[in-house]
């Protein structure tokens, strides 16, 4: 049985039958430990081996009479191996069991997660190399700033993509961890060495230190680091949502045909996917919030964290693998408005170069107190009078007693802005 069980997928890794199969690959591992030392006959070991299973029902029948689910799983597998099944679970408490098959789910979830967010990474760099050159408007506050472009939007997010794969490996190598210490965490009635067997059969290391449970500042950092990643998926569909709005329209989620946006209003199309996105992130962070609780707990142990754990991890993972598999499509199949981005970049009647004409003033000799205010002072202007920047420029004496006429019509290009967009690209890991 434990032969033909295959890696499942992320719903699959919490099902009762994955829970069940690493339950009984631990505890037979733990008999092929006890039997290189003696302490279980081979013959018995080789029993244990041949006919160790269980049943999901039969399992269920048990615990409704037992009340724990751990005595209903060995109860079942006794059922099926017999008399050499009394040698099961020999100086381990449930918590060795459930505990360390946590930390092999875990892992295993942290494979697929990190799995989709190097796919993540790919499309976010294939997108923001194609639209590297594609201009459109900087804002800070909500407000139009200075240009960018739409590549190195996208290869700011491919950036913290990299992050999130960095720190969920931590968190993984933090988490894959096994105990098989007994009650208290002494050793008191199992030999270290089968702790040390068992983990290296399963790809963990033992826990340097444990009391009846591995200790949750570990488990903390996981769900911590799934909110953290969570929240990048959050900003970056915050992001896209503010650039499909109305008033902006420079970028959308796809629209599949016959797809409707609004019950009464036949003309919406909405942000729904990013939303969605965005909205699961604060389940994620609440998660985290539980996870957080769950570090402080009675002496050796209580079972405050238990119950929660069943809701938030499997909750977390399940739920950052389906926002990711959702963004990741999102992007792949965004459709972008290159002609609305530059009508943004013209509304504010050539402000956004107010920076570059200061600046240039300075390098004349202006103290920048005084420069500031001449270009401020006609910025105000053009916000009330609606006239170009350039032109009331071009009117006001003290400036053009610094510059010429073509100095400052040069001043004015878009292009300046990007100039070291390629720089950029390539430091991040986009371009070669």
């Amino acid at each position: 049985m434990i032969e033909r069980y295959t890696l499942p997928e992320m719903g699959a890794i919490w099902s009762d039958e994955s829970r069940f199969h690493k339950w009984l690959q631990i505890e037979v591992l733990a008999c092929e430990a006890w039997g290189d030392l003696g302490k279980i006959p081979a013959e018995a070991v080789s029993a244990i081996k041949a006919k160790a299973a269980f049943q999901v029902e039969r399992i269920a029948e048990i615990e409704e009479v037992t009340r724990h689910d751990v005595l209903a799983f060995l109860t079942n597998v006794a059922e099926n191996v017999g008399d050499p099944a009394k040698y099961i679970h020999l100086g381990m408490t449930s918590s060795d069991i459930l505990d360390t098959t946590l930390s092999l789910q875990m892992v295993e979830a942290a494979n697929i997660i990190m799995a989709k967010l190097g796919i993540l990474a790919e499309v976010l760099k294939a997108q923001a190399v194609k639209y590297k050159d594609t201009m459109m408007m900087g804002r800070t506050h909500g407000i139009h700033a200075e240009p960018v472009t739409f590549g190195l939007k996208l290869a700011l997010w491919f950036d913290e993509v990299k992050r999130s794969i960095k720190r969920l490996e931590h968190a993984k190598e933090s988490i894959r961890v096994g105990k098989i210490s007994g009650a208290v965490g002494t050793f008191a009635n199992i030999d270290p060495q089968v702790e040390e067997y068992v983990c290296a059969k399963l790809g963990l290391e033992p826990a340097p230190v444990s009391t009846q449970i591995l200790q949750r500042d570990r488990h903390a950092e996981y769900l911590t680091t799934l909110a953290v990643i969570a929240s990048s998926l959050d900003k970056f569909a915050t992001e896209l949502r503010n650039l499909q709005r109305t008033d902006i329209y420079e970028v959308e989620e796809s629209f599949a045909k016959g797809q409707k946006g609004s019950s009464a209003m036949p003309h919406k199309k909405n942000p729904i996917t990013v939303e969605r996105v965005a909205g699961m992130a604060r389940v994620l962070r609440g998660n985290a919030v539980a996870a957080l609780e769950n570090v402080a707990l009675w002496h050796e142990r209580d079972i405050t964290h238990s119950s929660v754990e069943r809701v938030i991890i499997p909750d977390s993972t399940i739920a950052l693998d389906y926002m990711l598999a959702k963004f990741i499509n999102v992007v792949q199949n965004l459709t972008v408005y290159p002609e609305n981005m530059q009508a943004n970049l013209d509304k504010t009647l050539g402000l956004i170069f107010s920076q570059r004409v200061m600046l240039t003033l300075v390098g004349k000799g202006v103290a920048r107190e005084t420069a500031y205010a001449w270009v401020q002072s006609n910025a105000l202007e053009a916000w009330r009078s609606k006239v170009m920047f350039k032109e009331l420029l071009l009117k006001d004496e003290n400036i053009m007693h610094y510059l010429t006429s073509d100095e400052v019509e040069g001043l004015f290009d878009y292009n300046y802005h990007t100039k070291h967009v390629d720089y950029i690209l390539r430091r991040a890991g986009v371009l070669n």
